[in-house]
């Protein structure tokens, strides 16, 4: 069988932390991925449904805006502050830490790609400790690592899913570390009432991952304010950036629901935008993978905190949660999944499912209508990857289970995830 090639992250539907999802609308029915030669059949009609890998834009997410105070965390921290993207805070958060020569920031070696460059461009001397095919790290190396003096240890809590903190933070009591949490997949999680990202020195949090907002990155200082980061002068966001965000966000609501006309709505816009790009018209990127000095001085949109103060947070939790539950009941023992656990207070940003063809199976999901994400499929050329990391790029492949997401849709997901039977990923290391 020759080897997969796994895709880059592609166009408009990208995740600011790295996942490749491009929608493409075309075939859907009984298909099937071929262990001889991975050949894809499927009858030549429109997809019937269009299920988004991130929830749409309605006018509902615009009405009745809460008071700030009743907000959860993070929105209601003391100190935060608000770029357009999480790369951004990422990088003012290590400019104002001001490392010096020989201090060391111990990351995970399962990553996007951005929050390291971010650290680096900020003068960070990075070594990884590796993650396990559970999410979590291996505190036994970790422990070595941290015995050794780092300035900074920086966690990720992997799509919803709390780290091991309290081991964490014994690890950096004894070492003298500050911890970073990186909640960019895990904004509305909790751990035990906890939110997580309050444990840790700071955190930082992606939010159009989870809300519908163009777009939008919050540090949050839990303990010791840093004076640079306090004297930071932001530019406001490019209107390019959010209105054609916003419409894109607009469109895959209106889409959902109404596929055809959705589709043909979507192929004028994007030839809009194509037309303003083509004009040199300044936009920030969103959901790309790369690091561009030039844009870290960007704030928020104002159209994101009006959808922040908007949301109901706790039925967007719940909705996920309840999606996940029932995907988790309809497919089990037909496909191998990551974590089946869901303990009280996990907001899952996604579905994780592990397979062993990752990109053709997406594929196939997308002629089907649904936008299946690639998580993280390739690593910076010079990081070091542990085994479990480099299985995990390999083989991880999320579902949507967020908010957006109707009862029939999900029963449209499992039917078609049937009809698909991926060929599970191998157990051993591939």
């Amino acid at each position: 069988m020759a080897p997969v090639t796994n895709s880059t992250a592609r166009d408009h539907l990208n995740d600011a932390h790295g996942v490749g999802s491009a929608a493409a609308p075309g075939a859907a029915g009984a298909w099937k991925l071929q262990a001889k030669d991975l050949i894809l059949t499927a009858p030549p009609r429109t997809a019937s449904m269009y299920i988004p890998p991130w929830p749409g834009l309605s006018p509902s997410d615009l009405i009745g805006a809460r008071p700030v105070s009743t907000l959860p965390y993070p929105f209601n921290a003391p100190v935060q502050s608000a770029f357009c993207v999480a790369r951004s805070g990422i990088y003012h958060l290590f400019r104002a830490l001001q490392l010096k020569p020989g201090e060391k920031v111990l990351m995970p070696d399962y990553h996007s790609g951005n929050e390291v460059a971010a650290a680096r461009a900020a003068g960070a001397e990075i070594i990884f400790y590796p993650i396990l095919r559970n999410l979590e790290p291996d505190l036994e190396t970790l422990a070595m690592l941290a015995a050794e003096g780092p300035r900074v240890i920086y966690v990720i809590h992997y799509l919803g899913w709390p780290q091991p903190m309290k081991e964490i933070q014994t690890l950096a009591r004894q070492s003298g570390a500050i911890v970073i949490e990186d909640c960019a997949l895990a904004l509305l999680s909790e751990h035990q009432g906890t939110p997580l990202g309050a444990t840790g020195d700071y955190s930082v949090f992606c939010i159009y991952k989870t809300l519908p907002v163009p777009n939008g990155g919050l540090l949050v200082q839990n303990n010791t304010a840093l004076p640079g980061l306090g004297k930071l002068s932001l530019e406001p966001c490019p209107p390019l950036t959010a209105i054609g965000r916003t419409a894109e966000l607009a469109l895959e609501a209106f889409r959902s629901r109404w596929n055809g006309a959705g589709a043909a709505l979507f192929d004028l816009k994007q030839s809009a935008r194509r037309r303003l790009r083509a004009a040199e018209v300044r936009s920030v990127p969103v959901g790309d993978i790369g690091w561009d000095v030039n844009n870290v001085n960007v704030a928020m949109s104002p159209l994101g905190n009006r959808v922040i103060r908007c949301v109901d947070h706790t039925e967007i939790r719940n909705r996920r949660r309840t999606n996940f539950l029932w995907l988790r009941e309809k497919l089990r023992g037909k496909v191998m999944m990551l974590r089946e656990d869901l303990e009280p207070g996990i907001c899952p940003l996604f579905f994780p499912i592990l397979v062993r063809h990752k990109h053709e199976a997406a594929e196939a999901l997308r002629k089907s209508g649904i936008q299946a994400v690639e998580f993280w499929n390739d690593p910076m050329k010079d990081a070091a990857l542990g085994p479990a990391a480099r299985y995990l790029r390999a083989h991880v492949l999320e579902l949507p289970v967020h908010q957006g997401v109707t009862q029939q849709q999900l029963e449209y997901i499992a039917q078609e995830i049937g009809h698909l039977n991926p060929e599970p990923a191998p157990v051993g290391i591939s």
